[in-house]
């Protein structure tokens, strides 16, 4: 069995973190039905967030009263220690809990610090001392706020995207959070679901000690897969390894990891699905953008006036509208029946 050390944190998991989000996307008695099959297989790490709508409240509803050997970690957007506080409260009171195991700033426009004047770390301090929480993360898409968060010394967990599609930065970070004792956590493990072979995403993850990855799951089949792994670790093999290395070449490069911090887009683009299209469509040709629904999103396109409202807030510094533009005319081509 494969397992993971989260760092200073000491928490210990399988190579699995269940990661709650699209959960929001099925009903209370799935998600809860979901979940503690999750549990009942192995899994001891679930992730969730104050912005994930339901998602505390369905954790709660499977796991409260009953939470022993299961981690919990979840995150609040607050920007001020109003915010902070009511978040946390409604946070530990859907869960069901009187204690989140590690509480993570989301993905914040800069690292939180004691004395910057926004007294969010010291609201981390306080709840702390107050026992509502166990351990100080944050998450991030920005390179420059993760090395800060690093070099800090203030942070147990780091959650950052880290996939096979990731590059020599990410790796860095995976490094130094290592040698820095720092937990840390791989969003986008299967990088929004342009990985579509979950043994080949898990055997990635698996080839760095230090990383636990989460899976966002809302179906039995996608459990079911990630189960199989905790009671049968698969072995590195050359199939594999030559299939990441293929993936790969044919995903790296400037692409839409489909984070969705461009939105809203003053003009009602789905950015988030629509720079990434061509590339979803060639790996999942059944997929919904081919419907008439999906030709709808598609064409707002055209209406992209390029204020570049995008660009400012991509964390991967993407020309968003020329990666719309790209995925247009592919799409069109696409429609037309030229051969993906």
């Amino acid at each position: 069995m494969s397992k993971v050390i989260l760092g200073k944190t000491g928490i210990v998991s399988d190579k699995n973190a269940f990661g709650a989000l699209p959960i929001q996307r099925v009903s209370k008695e799935e998600a809860v039905r979901l979940l503690r099959k999750a549990r009942d297989g192995g899994f001891t790490f679930f992730d969730t967030a104050r912005f994930y709508t339901d998602s505390e409240e369905k954790l709660g509803l499977a796991f409260g009263g009953n939470w022993d050997g299961i981690t919990v970690a979840s995150k609040t957007q607050s920007l001020t220690p109003e915010d902070f506080r009511k978040d946390l409260e409604t946070s530990l009171s859907l869960l069901k809990k009187d204690c989140i195991d590690i509480y993570q700033f989301h993905n914040p426009p800069f690292c939180p610090k004691p004395g910057d004047g926004t007294g969010l770390y010291e609201c981390m301090l306080k709840a702390k001392e107050m026992g509502k929480i166990r351990f100080i993360g944050i998450t991030n898409h920005r390179l420059d706020i993760a090395h800060d968060a690093i070099d800090s010394g203030l942070y147990d967990t780091l959650q950052f995207p880290f996939s096979y599609l990731s590059g020599e930065k990410e790796e860095e970070l995976v490094k130094k959070c290592k040698e820095s004792n720092m937990g840390f956590i791989a969003m986008k493990a299967l990088s929004g679901g342009l990985i579509t072979n979950s043994l080949a995403a898990y055997q990635h993850a698996n080839m760095y000690e230090n990383v636990l990855p989460i899976w966002g799951i809302q179906k039995e089949n996608e459990l079911d897969e990630f189960i199989s792994y905790i009671k049968n670790p698969p072995g590195a093999s050359k199939e594999i390894l030559e299939f990441i290395e293929k993936d790969k070449k044919q995903l790296t490069g400037d692409f839409c990891r489909g984070c969705g911090y461009c939105m809203p887009c003053p003009m009602g683009i789905e950015i988030n699905t629509c720079a990434r299209a061509s590339l979803m469509i060639r790996r999942a040709p059944v997929t919904i953008l081919l419907s008439r629904e999906g030709e709808e999103k598609m064409r707002k396109i055209e209406s992209c006036i390029e204020c570049g409202e995008c660009m400012k807030k991509c964390p991967y510094s993407l020309n968003t509208p020329e990666l719309l533009k790209r995925n247009y005319q592919d799409y069109l081509e696409i429609l037309a029946g030229k051969p993906l």
